[in-house]
This record gives C-alpha cells, sequence and structure tokens, in this order.
C-alpha cells in the first residue's frame, strides 16, 4: 500500500478481517474490530470458533491504565464427577491434546460439551471496553450469515483432514446433528467442496436475537430454555444453571522478560505460562548464534519444549482447583533446566500412548490510538451438536479432561481444563512490539514461541515470522514440517531422537501477528490458513 497503515487487523478469515477493517474505518477502537472480526469468524469458519466457545483475550491500551485478561475457559457442567468415564479410557493422544475413551463419549455428542464462554467474553469486552453498541458490533456477523460463505481452502481441509489417531473423523462431526447433514454436504452425500456456498439461516436468526436482546438470552433467556431441552432430551450435561452461573474470569496479565523484552500473556488454565517457561529457559542460549532452524537449535528448542510439556501435564490446571508452583516461573529453575539442556540430557514426556487437532482461531488488532488486542478462541474439538433452531454447533472441550481421578486435568463440576491458547504481547523500552497469537491445539504454544523467537533473536518481520517452517516436541518425538531439509535433522536422528516428517509445509500452530515499530505496522497471517492482515 501507498501509505503506512494506522491501524492494522490480522485474522485466519478474508471475512472476518474486513469485517475489523470496517470498523476500524468507521473510528471503532481495537476491541469493537476485534469482537467483531470474532463473531464473523464463527461464522465463515463455524469448527474452529462460535458463541458456543472458549478461549483467552489480552487487552492493552497505552492511553490509560488498562492492561487486562479475559479468560472465558469452557467449564465443566455442574453435574459432572471425576470418576465417571473412569472405565473408559482407551489411551491419550500423542502430543498430549486429549483422551481417547470406548465410544468417544467425551468426543462427539452431548457429553462432549462444556458451558461455553465465548459469547458472554464477547460481550464484556465491548460493554467494558469498546466504543460501539452491541447491535452494531454484532451486525457484520448477522449479514454474514444471511448470506452465507463460500468453503474456503482451509475449511475444506480441515473438514476432509482434521482428525486422526483415535478422533473421530470431521465428516462424522458435520453430519452429527440435523442441521450439520443439510448444510454440510452436497446431495451425493459428500462433504462440500471449495467454493461450495454454505446457508445457516438459523444461525443468521439466533444472532440476530443475540444482536437485539443482548447476551442475557443466551445464558438466562429463550435459547438457554432451547439448550437446556435439547441437552435433556439427548443426556447432555449442561443445565440453565450452568448456563446462567457462568462467569469470566479477569487477571492482570502474567509478566515475565525475555532479555531485554517484557511479554504479557495470559494465567492458567491457558497456555501462558507454559511460553514463559520455555522463554525463560532459552534466555540462557544464544540462538540467533546458532542459527535459524539449525540442527543446534531444534534441538535445544525442542527440549525446552519437552520441558514444558511435563511440567504442563503435571501441575499447569484450572488454579481454582489446584495451585500451581511458583518455581515453574523462576529464572533459576529454568536456568538449571538449561544447564540440563547445554549437558546433554534429554527431557521425556510421558503418554499413555495413542495429535492435537487445530480447531481454533486468533485475530490481532492495532487500532490508530496504540491500543491492542489479541484473542485466541475454539470450540476445541467441536462436538459436533447443532440444537434444533439454533445453528451453531458446540464445543467438545470434554475430551482433553483427565478420566483418572485425582489429577490435575481430572473432571470437577465447574472446572476449566488446560488450553494452550496464549494470547501475549511483547513490550520493548515500555511499548507495545509483537502482538501474537494462534490456533493449533496443543501446538499452539509451540508456534507462538517460535514466532516471538523469530522476531527478538533474528529480526524477522511479522510476515517472515509466521511463514518460516516450524517444529515442535509435545511428546519423546520431534515433528517437523516438511520444508525443513533433511540434512538438517538427520544428526538429530542420528543422536537417538524420533523424528517425525509431516507431509504439509505449513503447521504446528498457525500464528498471527502484529509488530509494532515506532509509527510502522507490519502484519502477518499464517500462509497455512486462509486468512490476511490488513492495515487501515
Amino acid at each position: 500500500m501507498s501509505q503506512q497503515p494506522k491501524a492494522m487487523i490480522v485474522t485466519a478469515q478474508p471475512e472476518a478481517s474486513e469485517a475489523g477493517a470496517r470498523v476500524l474505518m468507521r473510528g471503532g477502537n481495537a476491541v469493537d474490530a476485534a469482537m467483531a472480526a470474532a463473531l464473523v469468524q464463527g461464522v465463515v469458519d463455524p469448527q474452529m470458533c462460535g458463541i458456543a466457545g472458549f478461549g483467552s483475550c489480552q487487552i492493552h491500551d497505552p492511553g490509560s491504565d488498562l492492561h487486562t485478561c479475559i479468560d472465558f475457559h469452557g467449564k465443566t457442567p455442574l453435574s459432572a464427577t471425576p470418576d465417571m468415564w473412569q472405565s473408559l479410557l482407551e489411551g491419550e493422544a500423542r502430543d498430549g491434546f486429549g483422551f481417547v475413551l470406548k465410544d468417544n463419549v467425551n468426543d462427539l455428542g452431548y457429553q462432549a460439551v462444556t458451558t461455553p464462554g465465548s459469547l458472554l467474553a464477547y460481550h464484556e469486552a465491548i460493554r467494558d471496553y469498546g466504543t460501539w453498541e452491541w447491535r452494531d458490533v454484532c451486525a457484520p456477523a448477522v449479514a454474514q450469515a444471511e448470506r452465507g460463505f463460500l468453503v474456503r481452502p482451509h475449511v475444506h481441509y480441515w473438514w476432509t483432514h482434521g482428525a486422526d489417531q483415535g478422533r473421530v473423523d470431521v465428516a462424522e462431526r458435520l453430519a452429527f446433528s440435523n442441521i450439520g447433514r443439510n448444510i454440510y454436504f452436497r446431495p451425493d452425500g459428500t462433504v462440500k467442496k471449495i467454493g461450495d456456498h454454505v446457508s445457516n439461516p438459523d444461525l443468521a436468526r439466533t444472532l440476530g436475537l443475540i444482536a437485539r436482546e443482548g447476551v442475557e438470552i443466551f445464558y438466562h433467556g429463550e435459547i438457554a430454555e432451547m439448550i437446556e431441552a435439547d441437552m435433556r432430551a439427548h443426556g447432555g450435561l449442561i443445565t440453565r444453571d450452568d448456563l446462567a452461573g457462568y462467569q469470566t474470569t479477569r487477571n492482570d496479565p502474567l509478566k515475565g522478560t525475555y532479555r531485554e523484552y517484557t511479554v504479557a500473556t495470559n494465567h492458567p488454565p491457558g497456555g501462558g505460562l507454559m511460553l514463559m517457561e520455555m522463554l525463560n529457559i532459552l534466555e540462557n542460549f544464544d540462538l540467533s548464534g546458532m542459527g535459524h532452524n539449525s540442527t543446534e537449535y531444534i534441538r535445544v528448542v525442542c527440549e525446552a519444549m519437552k520441558i514444558a510439556t511435563s511440567d504442563k501435564d503435571e501441575h499447569m490446571g484450572d488454579p481454582a482447583f489446584k495451585a500451581i508452583p511458583v518455581h515453574l516461573s523462576s529464572k533459576d529453575y529454568a536456568a538449571d533446566r538449561a544447564g540440563r539442556i547445554k549437558a546433554g540430557e534429554r527431557a521425556s514426556v510421558t503418554r499413555l500412548t495413542l495429535p492435537e487437532h487445530k480447531d481454533t482461531t486468533h485475530v490481532a488488532v492495532v487500532d490508530e490510538n496504540g491500543m491492542c488486542v489479541t484473542m485466541t478462541h475454539s470450540l476445541g474439538m467441536p462436538s459436533g451438536v447443532i440444537s434444533d433452531g439454533l445453528g451453531f454447533m458446540y464445543n467438545g472441550c470434554m475430551a482433553v479432561f483427565d478420566p483418572r481421578p485425582g489429577r490435575t486435568g481430572s473432571i470437577a463440576p465447574g472446572k476449566s481444563r488446560f488450553s494452550s491458547v496464549c494470547p501475549t504481547i511483547v513490550f520493548k523500552n515500555g511499548a507495545p512490539h509483537v502482538v501474537v497469537g494462534a490456533p493449533g491445539g496443543t501446538q499452539i504454544a509451540m508456534g507462538v514461541l517460535q514466532a516471538i523467537l523469530n522476531v527478538l533473536d533474528f529480526d524477522m518481520a511479522m510476515s517472515d515470522a509466521v511463514s518460516v517452517p516450524r517444529f515442535s516436541s509435545t511428546s519423546d518425538a520431534i515433528d517437523i514440517m516438511n520444508r525443513i531439509p533433511g540434512y538438517v535433522v538427520e544428526p538429530l536422528r542420528d543422536q537417538g531422537y524420533d523424528i517425525i516428517r509431516s507431509a504439509l509445509s505449513f503447521g504446528i500452530g498457525a500464528v498471527h501477528g502484529i509488530r509494532i515499530d515506532g509509527d510502522r505496522l507490519s502484519g502477518g497471517a499464517d500462509p497455512g490458513h486462509d486468512g490476511v492482515a490488513l492495515g487501515v
């Protein structure tokens, strides 16, 4: 573009980025734009996110003292019990994203659903920090739902390749409900293809009702009644009491340092502490001296990933149910672990046997006054459930809870599961420098970590930082994307590492972000998805 943008939005969906950009053009602030975009994301990427999902949002306004996180994780229904699925356990996903149970009761159908928080969080953000009326923020999503959407490449990819290793096939999720069978499939019974039109008039009516009546109708009114009736009729666990009692969590961000930068991210059960632990460990290494994606760089970063993954599995759950050890954010603890890596020690990640699914999305916004919003929101692996007449798919967050009682991730009434979502802002000399986040399940923190390192240690533009190939180690294996050359990882295989090469060119999270250098904004949308960065 010929002029430097004064504001910017980055999302994984062109329609959502455009909706947010239009809000910015009309004088809305970053919160207005982010929430308008988020609502549109739920229309055009309806298995990635939606009003029956969960997530985490960080908001920073340099013009005031505002710097907060709104966490809106899904919560187990009040009728859930720690041992209700104990006898059904069959295995665990290799990368630690959830458990496989007999008949997939935690993964597909009505019992897979946790009490959703997304809609309430969108509304609270607008009410407390936005400048637009709720109805106006909802209007782009209502209009999008009324005209439907065209299936994009990444949407089709996820529909056809989004589940494996014990998880229910995505096509089965799409076909679980009456409305899913009607709107997501061609007459010949195959899932719709790229360019096919999807029309969901039930969702348009629901969003229109929410726009006019407010979120109370979802948590206390007519929609709550419809949700409870459908759950009761099909053995679901959610009741009106669950919906009426849902509350978001407000926190000051979790803050730490990485070299000369300040990093602000979210608290557990989000993935911010995991991200901070890895940064604390890696601060002890000359990463730029190693060379980007060199053999030694991959080894060191993967060992930090494994250490943080093991600590996450053991300690990082819902802090309302179990205290989080303070040493996990300690520089001394990180230095000790870095010393072990330097000495050649290898961390190990325990798994039951049996990857996480990248069914999440992200929005990052910076407005002309420097206000920043970074929000990751999701359905988890979606349940497949769409109540007749409502049009939206519910989250499937129960699949991540540990069916074994007495563990950090065990089921308990009203409990939130761990999620790797970690919307993050990095500050340089007290001013926002990087606004970043990602979808990608367990791989979210790993993708965000590498994008941050790409900017801070290798001075990449944001478009490059989110585009170069990534790797991950959330088990004892190292997963690498296909664009990393074999000659880089062959020495690691010779050292005994299990290297698993993906056929994909992009993956390990799908990072979206904005880099701020004084008055200059540059955005990057992960090319593995269909998104776009739009400057205004």
